[in-house]
């Protein structure tokens, strides 16, 4: 047995030493790599912009003896730099560029992203370092309001103009909504593919040259319109247009009023005309400190009339209102198809001055590394920036530094949940936003999908969510997709009964048309009502 127990304590420390030395090796692999285990004043260097308040803080992550750089104070702009030793030519195989975030308070409104710097031969300064700072790549969460987002921004020089433009990568992968660690990754390869991770899982591929995958392209469009071409005066683009020949009938009347007086009605059975619905507080008394000279004559405050409480009213009874059968409200003659109809008119395309052509993007080499924020939100950690050109290093540094703190504070996380005993219905909540996060993302619902993320996140955060909002959810998206397949059938032309003087011939109308919403609405009224007109109310106080 002792034999047995010294053999597994050598296999141990054989094991260990092996750990020691792959991370020895990642670390000499690594082109750059910071922990943040030691301070960073002396390494990183803090902006002096007037603009930049920020008060940065070498802070432990919650939880954990593993220490990051961390935001401190809510609405304040924040600006560090580290430069690198040697510029990184990101031309020249891979690169990977890593590190991790932590929204220690929850996702509310700010940037945890970085910004990888040209050298400072083009124009900056690391005390002077601003959002004005010229940069070749930004990558990282952004959220606020209607952003949610993991951005990755190419600065590339245009050859052809020399102007700097940013390309940003379209419909990047959302930010992880809770409070824990998370790694970032962009893996940039000479084959032109980019690839963005979230916790070592890739979340979005895409392709540099690929008009699909960047916005503005990053080879701009062959051709471009004409910016000199106009429209010629007489180029007619409306598809209907009011019927020259329709005439308003005789009968219309577009003076009659919506609503006239129920002449049938009759005042109801001990209606009390002579009790006002409200009268002075009875109880009310003076305040002693009240001087009438400064503060006006004292009143008392109004009460509901408890007399009127088992009328059916008070006050001077008047008949109620209902629709006029001769209402039509103004006319307007119905749409045809325009005999002069041309299209829709756009500029001839040119060649574009601008244009050319790339085997691979332009990078422009990275000097530094800065993160330059402006957030509402404080508690953002930032913890193992790392440079690689070699993915599997990244993957050893994820294993390593960011794996096991995620697995502390994801048992920590379900730990909690189920002392609130709510393990079982977030379960299943996370399963059913995950499947309706997929459907915001459906290309044909890109019309809608701001709506439709916000919606979904506004309701995420309410922890007593019942099953019910959920389907309700999920009726407006197939609402959605319902009136996206039949919003092509063609409408008859119809009347709109408006009150206003001008007609609007933008819209189809007709000479005959439906209720207008204006009588729906005094119908629902009366309906409400019982045919009387509502009691009206005040209170002073």
């Amino acid at each position: 047995m002792i034999m047995m127990g010294r053999f597994a304590l050598l296999v141990f420390l054989a094991f260990a030493s092996m750990q020691l030395l792959c991370i020895a090796a990642d670390h000499d692999a690594a082109i750059f790599y910071d922990s943040f285990e030691e301070p960073f004043n002396g390494r990183w260097i803090v902006s002096d912009k007037d603009d930049y308040k920020g008060i940065w803080e070498h802070s432990k992550s919650e939880g954990h003896d593993d220490y990051g750089l961390l935001v401190t104070e809510k609405a304040r702009k924040y600006a560090i730099v580290k430069e690198l030793e040697e510029p990184v030519n990101l031309r020249d195989g891979t690169t990977v560029l890593q590190y991790e975030a932590r929204f220690q308070n929850g996702l509310e409104c700010g940037g945890a992203y970085l910004k990888y710097l040209r050298p400072q031969e083009a124009g900056w300064k690391p005390k002077e370092f601003d959002n004005g700072s010229p940069y070749s790549i930004m990558f990282g969460p952004d959220i606020c309001g209607l952003t949610n987002k993991v951005h990755f921004i190419l600065k590339q020089k245009n050859p052809k103009s020399g102007e700097y433009i940013e390309h940003h990568l379209i419909d990047p992968p959302r930010v992880p909504s809770d409070k824990l660690s998370h790694v970032y990754t962009a893996i940039l390869k000479p084959d032109n593919e980019i690839s963005i991770l979230i916790d070592g899982e890739v979340k979005k591929k895409g392709n540099f040259l690929s008009a699909q995958d960047f916005d503005p392209p990053i080879i701009p469009a062959k051709t471009i319109p004409d910016p000199n071409e106009k429209k010629p005066e007489d180029w007619d683009d409306r598809v209907r247009i009011p019927d020259p020949n329709a005439v308003k009938p005789d009968d219309w009347d577009e003076n009659a009023p919506m609503e006239i007086e129920d002449m049938e009605a009759v005042k109801p059975e001990g209606w009390l005309d002579d009790e006002p619905e409200e009268i002075d507080d009875p109880e009310a008394t003076k305040p002693e400190d009240w001087d009438d000279e400064e503060d006006g004559v004292w009143e008392a405050p109004k009460i509901d009339n408890p007399k009127c409480q088992t009328a059916p009213g008070c006050g001077e009874w008047k008949r109620p209102m209902k629709k006029n059968p001769a209402f039509k409200g103004i006319w307007n003659p119905p749409l045809v198809d325009n005999p002069n109809y041309k299209g829709i008119w756009k500029p001839r395309d040119i060649p574009n001055p601008n244009y050319f052509e790339l085997d691979k993007p332009y990078f422009d080499p990275i000097a530094a590394i800065g993160i330059e924020i402006w957030t509402m939100q404080e508690g953002i950690l930032f913890d193992n920036v790392l440079i690689a050109k070699d993915e599997n290093v990244a993957k050893s540094y994820r294993d390593t530094t960011w794996k096991p703190k995620f697995v502390v504070e994801k048992e920590k996380q379900k730990a909690e949940e189920e002392a609130a005993g709510s393990d079982d219905l977030g379960g299943f909540q996370k399963k059913v936003f995950d499947v309706l996060y997929k459907f915001a993302d459906i290309p044909f619902l890109s019309k809608y999908k701001l709506q439709i993320v916000d919606f979904i996140e506004k309701t995420e955060k309410q922890p007593n969510l019942t099953i019910g909002v959920l389907v309700s959810i999920v009726v407006v998206i197939l609402t959605a997709i319902f009136m996206l397949i039949f919003s092509g059938k063609k409408q008859q032309p119809r009347v709109e009964k408006k009150t206003e003087v001008a007609a609007d011939t933008s819209n189809d109308q007709g000479s005959s048309g439906e209720k207008p919403a204006e009588e729906e609405k005094e119908e629902e009224k009366e309906n409400e009502t019982g045919g009387a007109a509502p009691r009206q109310r005040r209170r002073d106080t």
